[in-house]
């Protein structure tokens, strides 16, 4: 592994592991599902990263079930995230529209 290299690892587990335990804190403060869903996100992003460098170095190498040349938790890790937003911003959408309907 070259120093750019270790340099993208590093910077990827530093700052998404600041942004888990940020969202970690949160959660615990925070009883809004849209807020929770949110939360899911950050938290399955840094479960991405860690396993994508886990991939980089080897250690995933035929542990998991793939299908073609790509590894299940491969997808699903890089789905996850996405599909949580997805929920929270829905979540916030609707909880908009409802206030705007009592107040009409």
């Amino acid at each position: 592994m070259d120093s750019g290299e270790l340099l993208y690892v590093t910077g990827r587990l530093v700052f998404g592991g600041i942004a888990a335990i940020l969202a970690i804190v949160l959660w615990s403060r925070t009883r809004d599902g849209a807020w929770m869903f949110v939360v899911f996100a950050v938290i399955s992003t840094y479960i991405e990263i860690v396993y994508s460098i886990l991939e980089l170095l080897g250690v995933t190498q035929g542990l998991f079930i793939t299908i073609g040349t790509t590894n299940v938790l491969k997808i699903a890790f890089s789905c996850l995230p996405p599909l949580f937003f997805i929920c929270a911003f829905v979540m916030m959408l609707a909880k908009k529209m409802r206030r705007k309907a009592r107040q009409h």
